[in-house]
């Protein structure tokens, strides 16, 4: 039986569902997209809890229409600054003297024992490498031989009353969440290389509430977080300078900005109306620019503090791979390349097949992210599973079930 997955990327500025069918190896056909502008979402976060679940719904809905097929259930992102993660070990007795993988479940679950806040739930459990006898820098422990086993696990949580609320809304919407999926995780599926993961890389996914960073060594991901800053201040910092409604101001952000004032000619003018005025005003581009880059330069040394915090500042040959919504600003490349010191790229969803023609933009790198996330643990013989769905006008529903290992253990990169 053919294989759907379905993902929803709840962004502050956007709700995007997609359903999508495998086809084939990490190969994903969209047949399925649901587009609705965000309500009641702020900075990540739901502030409105009516509102956001009538977004959910409405996008839930075009993708059903869309895609033929009633959406059940499905993987949701997760974003916000309540997100924090950690580094931790665990260790266990191999009494077989071969590892098998009941021995890596015990021991990611040793190291999944830390001391977590009673408010705060575990989103993801991933491992960043074993050791089998002293011996590190295994891969893949399975059928080796040996008496001990070590594992080093990266474990991100969130707070779990806002997950609460996540989860309420998208049951109102009639979907189960199979898993939440952290953004820059989702991204980093779609717009990282293999070599990249190797060599040291951090991902930077910048939407309109929040920026979202995951940085990978050696294949795995050691290090994430979330800030609470994005496109959205750009905008508003237009807003205020030019003196223009949040709404005008976006699209003057989107139609005229640029995040490097040198790179505008001094000549360059367009025309608004700000409030109290009659008539449109000529505004330089420049003084515009000079807004963006100002604000953008303050965003990238926010994040070279974190990554300096991390201790990772020195494992990034590879440097940064930009993308969400904000990254397609003209000159962020140029601005980030400078504030950060490292090789800077901007990328987006591609190769992309089905329904695909308002998807080839970083602003979708989590939305299709998501479909390869979920096809990707399917694969592993640790999926998650197949979301259950049924033809539109069957009689019956087809229940594609699926057997978690545990319900702790959330994703095991390869």
């Amino acid at each position: 039986m053919e294989e759907i997955v379905v993902g929803i990327d709840i962004g502050t500025t956007k709700i995007c569902t997609l359903v999508g069918r495998v086809e084939g190896e990490r190969s994903v056909r969209i047949i399925g997209v649901g587009i609705e502008p965000s309500d009641g979402i702020r900075k990540g976060v739901i502030v409105d809890l009516a509102a956001a679940t009538q977004a959910i719904t409405h996008s839930v809905q075009r993708a059903e229409q869309t895609s033929g097929l009633e959406i059940t259930s499905a993987l949701v992102s997760l974003a916000g600054a309540h997100v924090s993660s950690v580094n931790s070990r665990g260790a266990v007795a191999v009494p077989s003297g071969v590892v098998d993988a009941s021995d890596v479940a015990r021991a990611l679950d040793q190291a999944r024992a830390v001391a977590i806040p009673h408010n705060r739930e575990i989103v993801h459990v991933i491992q960043r490498g074993f050791g089998v006898d002293g011996q590190e820098g295994i891969k893949q422990p399975v059928g080796m031989h040996g008496y001990r086993l070590e594992v080093e696990a990266h474990i991100i949580t969130a707070a779990g009353a806002t997950v609460d609320n996540l989860r309420q809304c998208v049951g109102a919407a009639g979907v189960d969440i199979q898993n939440f999926v952290l953004n820059p995780l989702a991204s980093g599926e779609v717009v990282l290389t293999e070599q990249e993961r190797q060599m040291g890389v951090a991902v930077c996914d910048i939407g309109g509430g929040t920026t979202d960073l995951a940085i990978y060594v050696d294949g795995n991901v050691w290090h994430t977080m979330v800030l609470a800053v994005g496109g959205n201040h750009l905008t508003q910092d237009i807003a205020h300078g030019l003196r223009l409604p949040v709404t005008q101001a976006e699209d003057v952000k989107k139609q005229q900005g640029h995040a490097v004032r040198s790179e505008i000619g001094a000549e360059e003018y367009f025309s608004i109306r700000p409030f109290g005025e009659d008539h449109p005003v000529r505004i330089n581009r420049q003084d515009l620019a000079h807004i963006i880059e100002e604000r953008t330069a303050e965003m990238f040394a926010l994040i070279m503090q974190e990554i300096k915090r991390s201790g990772y500042d020195g494992l990034l040959p590879a440097g940064m791979v930009l993308t969400g919504g904000t990254s397609a600003l003209p000159g962020i490349r140029r601005v980030a390349s400078e504030v950060l010191g490292m090789p800077v790229r901007t990328a987006q969803p591609e190769n992309l097949k089905g329904l695909v023609d308002k998807l080839n933009s970083p602003s979708y790198s989590t939305s299709v992210g998501l479909l390869y996330w979920a096809y990707t643990m399917h694969d592993s013989d640790l999926s998650i599973g197949k979301p259950r769905h049924k033809s539109r006008g069957s009689k019956g529903e087809t229940n594609m079930n699926f057997n978690p290992i545990k319900e702790w253990l959330k994703r095991l990169l390869p």
